[in-house]
């Protein structure tokens, strides 16, 4: 019955693909439309800067000022120094 199931739901999401991409009409991007005034393009540079580099750039800086104003205190970390075992304890039986 799992089968059956499964085999409906892929159905059905190729099925919605399928209509979306013949009701989406890529051509028509070709006609402009009232009040269009597209700008110029991006050099391959400015696409790679902008999609790339950035995102890039902005998660480091996160990432840097994370650690650096980490306020926690170092009994909380978890690092090498303070993990504390138990011993075992002896069984009496």
């Amino acid at each position: 019955m799992d089968k059956k199931n499964a085999l409906r739901a892929g159905a059905l999401a190729a099925g919605t693909t399928l209509m979306m991409l013949l009701m989406s009409s890529p051509a028509l991007a070709l006609t402009r439309d009232d009040g269009d005034d597209p700008g110029p393009g991006l050099s391959v540079v400015e696409t790679l800067g902008l999609y790339v580099v950035a995102p890039i750039a902005l998660f480091a800086v996160i990432a840097v000022l994370v650690m650096v104003l980490d306020r926690s205190k170092e009994e909380h970390r978890v690092t090498s120094r303070n993990i504390k075992t138990r011993p075992k304890a002896d069984a009496k039986a």
